[in-house]
């Protein structure tokens, strides 16, 4: 019940709304209840059974049953001798209008204030988790299933709004229902009321059976909704190789046995749910029959005060417990679905990300001198990438990292920004340490340029100006210039408000590139990281490219992967890693000199 009551508490204004829903929910319940009690003056005056006298009026007023059942019986009889029992039929036809009027109107009034609360807690729910997934280091992303994540934050989402978050009619109303309805028998006929609590037990312990094997498979249910979603994810996002390498029939396998183990999954589920309604039914029906029985042996028994009218009275009430009883079994079958999700929901929610602010973390403004790794190391799940590496980037150098693949030139650039924290050894700016920086102010300070442009489903003047409130069209304009982007974007028939696709598939690789690096010239930072933004590209966009990163780097510190030695050497200091080491480090011509491994690399890319 923890994870029920979790849910909830994320309906901000849910301290002012409960108390309205249960006042509205009661007085629906109240009125509903009068309804039928009405039904015992009303049978009397068919059946000719009103009492001769008038009652007394009562004297004080009171709070009570008792009180406004002699003050109707007063009014009600009072109406019988002045004015007939036809007239008696039509007051109780009014008012039995009246309470059927405030009945609705109650119950439209909770409706009302249950969706507001229901709104409430999905909208700050979704935020929380989109939030704290945000938050997340990036070997997060790489340890978990981005089909999976898409899942929480959709469908689990939704099922928590369909199930738990729709159930305060079942697991609220119903009860009060139940209990005022109780009440109302209670006052009808003691000892029948006792004997039909007696038996009820019977029919809780068949459906509290029922509902308890439940919540399991619910669990797996989402479980396999997530592995669907991840599936298609992947496949929807490959299609290009799936259809070159043939490989339908192979995915199509894939995705089916695991459609079929959902489909298994659910099917077990819905045969555990959809027992509870006809277990519940007819034990409802079963007991009816057995108070049927109890309750016309005291009719005829003509020493009990129970009348014939109070008995149908008492079944027509009875009979509809029936009802929110099955609607409250129904609805704690559903919970069991929705708890289900929201379990793993707050399991991503209540994730602690691994790269966080520190307490009294301070704030960098500016980038003044330097970048320094000291004796820096750094591991994937205990498998060492980078080993003592030891680095004095200046501000306003260029510092080229080359070597073979794997080596771990894109890892050391990934722990600049803290998109990773060392293992060992320190990362300073400007001499303070970055793990005493505030996470944002150390990223405000770095552009980015990958090697796989990542642009967004919008247009190209949002793309360029991603991340910044109310940019200027000029100064977009400007950063594409710059990129030399400015061209080719004018000659599309939108311009700058192209939509250019999902991941910029519009556009050529060349023309993303130049998106990606209008960006980071958009963003103005004092540092670059350049993750060889043009091994990919012909021989034309590479030029292009080139020109806009040669813009890009001006009076900038940057730090450049680089598999194309030609691009790099005019860099200050060429870094070369093998093995997560340093192994050399020089000018271009230093290293050529030097006879060794980048003297190697470069005679390769020149044959």
């Amino acid at each position: 019940m923890q994870t029920f009551f979790r849910i909830f508490g994320y309906a901000r204004r849910l301290n002012i709304l409960v108390p309205q829903y249960a006042i509205f929910i009661i007085l629906s319940v109240i009125f509903s209840a009068f309804n039928l009690a009405m039904l015992i003056p009303l049978l009397n005056v068919l059946f000719k059974l009103t009492p001769d006298k008038v009652f007394e009026k009562p004297t004080e007023f009171e709070i009570s049953l008792d009180y406004l059942g002699d003050y109707f019986n007063y009014y009600f009889t009072t109406i019988i001798a002045q004015s007939g029992q036809k007239q008696a039929l039509v007051f109780v036809c009014i008012v039995v209008l009246a309470s059927v009027f405030l009945t609705n109107v109650f119950r439209y009034l909770a409706a009302v204030i249950s969706a507001r609360i229901r709104l409430d807690a999905i909208k700050y729910l979704r935020m929380a988790i989109y939030k704290n997934v945000s938050r997340m280091h990036l070997g997060f992303f790489t340890n978990e299933r981005k089909g999976d994540l898409m899942s929480r934050i959709t469908n689990d989402i939704q099922e928590v709004e369909v199930s738990v978050l729709s159930s305060p009619k079942a697991l609220f109303r119903e009860p009060v229902q139940v209990i005022i309805y109780f009440i109302l028998l209670f006052t009808i006929s003691v000892k029948l009321t006792l004997f039909t609590i007696l038996i009820l037990p019977v029919a809780g312990g068949a459906l509290g059976y029922i509902v308890k094997k439940l919540k399991r498979k619910a669990i797996q249910s989402q479980q396999s909704l997530g592995r669907i979603v991840n599936i298609l994810d992947e496949t929807l996002g490959g299609m290009r190789i799936i259809k070159a390498f043939n490989a339908r029939d192979y995915v199509n396998k894939k995705i089916g046995a695991e459609t079929d183990h959902y489909r298994k999954v659910n099917l077990s589920y819905s045969y555990r749910r959809e027992l509870g309604s006809p277990v519940s039914e007819f034990l409802g029906v079963g007991i009816i029959t057995i108070i049927l029985y109890y309750g016309g042996s005291l009719v005829l028994d003509e020493e009990t005060s129970l009348s014939a009218s109070q008995f149908i009275a008492y079944l027509a009430i009875f009979s509809q417990i029936i009802s929110p009883a099955k609607a409250f079994s129904q609805g704690l079958s559903g919970v069991q679905k929705g708890i289900a999700s929201g379990e793993r929901i707050f399991a991503v929610i209540d994730a602690v990300p691994a790269i966080q602010d520190r307490a009294g973390a301070m704030r960098l403004e500016n980038f003044n001198q330097s970048i320094v790794f000291e004796q820096v190391s750094f591991s994937y799940d205990k498998e060492p990438v980078l080993k003592n590496i030891d680095l004095n980037i200046r501000k306003g150098t260029t510092v080229a990292l080359v070597g073979p693949s794997g080596g771990g030139k894109s890892t050391l650039v990934d722990l600049i920004p803290r998109f990773y924290d060392p293992t060992e050894g320190t990362i300073k700016i400007d001499g303070q340490p970055l793990k005493d920086c505030q996470v944002d102010s150390v990223r405000q300070l770095m552009g980015i340029v990958t090697q796989e442009s990542i642009l967004f489903n919008d247009t190209i003047f949002n793309n360029i100006a991603f991340g910044l409130d109310h940019a200027r069209e000029e100064d977009v304009i400007q950063a594409a210039k710059i990129a030399n982007a400015h061209d080719f974007i004018s000659e599309l028939e939108e311009g700058y408000h192209t939509n250019i696709g999902d991941r910029g598939m519009k556009l050529s690789g060349g023309q993303r590139q130049r998106i990606s690096i209008a960006r980071a010239i958009m963003k103005n930072p004092p540092i670059l990281l350049l993750d060889e933004a043009t091994s990919a590209l012909d021989s034309e966009s590479e030029m292009l490219v080139q020109q806009a990163l040669a813009n890009l780097m001006q009076n900038r510190t940057s730090i450049v992967i680089a598999h194309r030695l030609s691009t790099i050497q005019h860099a200050d200091e060429i870094i070369v890693i093998q093995n997560g080491e340093v192994l050399e480090r020089g000018t271009h011509q230093q290293l050529l000199q030097s006879g060794g491994l980048y003297k190697k690399l470069s005679a390769m890319q020149n044959t």
